[in-house]
């Protein structure tokens, strides 16, 4: 199948490039002529692990290429998929649409014959109805259908997630849409990753309700490791005990300090206006929204409390940036919060993330940016896990006592067993735990 895909971002590049390694034909469009400058150099304007290879591979078969001239990029392709990005507009939380109806725009200039037209950015319930309408007032003959195919990928997993998928979900009518669908997915299908159709308002909202609701699971084992501090129970032992219930499920009971990324805080404040819009509040996920927000500055106050109480004028490090590891999105992570707590009470900061450096100068000012972990601790009052890299689970720790000047170790991620730090004689600090 001939796919061009409007957009050379995160969900773009990724899903291009799989789209490719199926044996697909794919160009990669994207206004910005610097990336598509360095995508065909082979440098990724992304960190996601095995994406530079994955890329190369398509480049070197002869199936990926890239651009910057949508019209003539999308002429006689079978789909055209639009994965610009959709970020929160500032005041009010709405996603802002206007680069997936500039595209619309565009595209409906350029079809040639039938065209599926695939929404595969991240957009509120509707979205794909006012696309259809612009194509149709910008060029009414137009031969095409509008899809949803909302992405799942996690980040620093995205490729795994991409061609192992829970499921494939395509929203639309058009048996003709969907016949273009069922072909390009159908490597996928071979594998028993299961297509789920639906209507493409339900596929929509799908994306968010799914979101959501592994937002709440977080925030809820958050709460609950809260509560296990004060009454003397370990949160990970709960975790288990309520995730090896099958209707409950282990995954996303990692207690810690709060969810961020580009997609949870995002989403939860898009389904929080489409909700408002349509006078169907969505109360647990207005809470959701709210309990996360104050916990990542309460992370910092547990780190005051763990130095005493009082950091001004004393160092502390932070191991780990992004808002998870394997990435170097910095996008709402709770590093950035955390920090400014801390530097409010008149902290100095040490810091150090495997990938994150770039992104994390543009968001974290007046902190000294470090080498590595090592480097990051010396003479701190504490080191702080806050990014569970696997650079991190093996630390040195009688090295980490020695250049520590007072040996505290605030573990966010809950990654050590509290036995094995307390040995080495440092004072232990977790998270529910």
């Amino acid at each position: 199948m001939r796919i061009a895909m409007v957009g050379s971002g995160y969900v773009g590049l990724v899903s291009g490039a799989c789209f490719a390694d199926f044996g697909h034909d794919v160009i990669c469009i994207d206004k910005d002529a610097g990336k598509i400058a360095a995508l065909e150099n082979g440098i990724m304007p992304i960190y996601e692990p095995g994406l530079d290879a994955l890329v190369a591979r398509g480049v070197e078969a002869g199936r990926l290429r890239f651009g910057t001239d949508l019209a003539a990029s999308v002429k006689g392709v079978d789909a055209v998929f639009i994965a610009v990005g959709t970020p929160s507009r500032r005041g009010d939380g709405h996603a802002d649409l206007s680069y997936v109806y500039a595209a619309a725009e565009e595209i409906a200039g350029a079809i040639d014959g039938f065209t599926a037209i695939v929404d595969k950015s991240t957009v509120p319930v509707g979205t794909g109805d006012e696309v259809e309408r612009i194509i149709r007032r910008v060029n009414p003959d137009a031969d095409f259908a509008v899809v949803s195919n909302p992405e799942f990928l996690r980040e620093g997993a995205a490729i795994d997630d991409f061609k192992r998928p829970d499921r494939v979900v395509i929203g639309s009518d058009d048996e003709k849409g969907l016949a273009v669908m069922r072909e390009i997915y159908r490597p996928l299908a071979l594998g028993r990753s299961p297509l789920v159709e639906m209507s493409r308002r339900a596929a929509e909202l799908t994306k968010y309700a799914g979101n959501a609701f592994l937002a709440t699971k977080i925030t809820f084992i958050n709460e609950i490791a809260d509560l296990c501090e004060k009454v003397g129970a370990d949160v990970q032992d709960v975790a288990r005990g309520i995730g090896l219930d099958n209707r409950i499920g282990s995954k996303f009971l990692h207690a810690g300090p709060g969810y961020g990324g580009s997609c949870f805080p995002k989403d939860t404040l898009a389904l929080l206006k489409t909700a408002q819009d349509h006078d169907a509040p969505q109360r647990i996920v207005e809470a959701v929204v709210a309990v996360n927000d104050n916990r990542k500055r309460a992370m910092g106050r547990k780190v005051i409390a763990a130095v005493g109480g009082d950091v001004r004028g004393k160092t502390i490090a932070v191991l780990g940036l992004t808002f998870k590891p394997n990435t170097d999105d910095m996008r709402d992570s709770p590093a950035i919060a955390l920090i400014q707590t801390l530097q409010d009470a008149g902290a100095t900061i040490n810091v150090y993330d495997p990938e994150g450096h770039e992104q994390a100068k543009a968001v974290i000012k007046d902190v000294t940016y470090c080498t590595g972990p090592y480097e990051t601790m010396e003479g701190a009052e504490a080191l702080v896990i806050v990014t569970e890299w696997d650079i991190f689970r093996a630390l040195d720790f009688k090295r980490v006592k020695s250049l520590l000047a007072s040996p505290v170790l605030v573990d966010l991620r809950n990654i050590y067993p509290r036995d094995m730090v307390e040995k080495a004689g440092l004072t232990y600090h977790a998270v529910g735990r």
